[in-house]
């Protein structure tokens, strides 16, 4: 199955995370078919904290992709701010 999830990077102590799709058998970290956005956590003062493209995001649903529940969280909040 078509996963759309998080992927961690960043330093210890400072995550970023960025927005794969992914097949569901690969591990968080590992290969991935696209990357739709990012999202920081730590982001401060008028720093972008999530961003992504809604168009892919639309075609990956389109095509049976699932949000995992913490891109399904992060994509309602940002869809409320709008």
């Amino acid at each position: 199955m078509v996963v759309i999830r998080l992927s961690r990077g960043g330093a210890k102590k400072r995550p970023f995370f960025n927005v794969i799709v992914t097949d569901s058998r690969n591990r968080r970290d590992g290969r991935f078919i696209e990357r739709i956005g990012f999202y920081n956590p730590v982001a401060s003062g008028g720093a972008e904290s999530f961003r992504i493209a809604a168009d892919r995001l639309a075609h990956w649903q389109g095509v049976g992709a699932q949000l995992s529940p913490t891109v399904e969280r992060l994509v309602r909040a940002e869809k409320k701010v709008v």
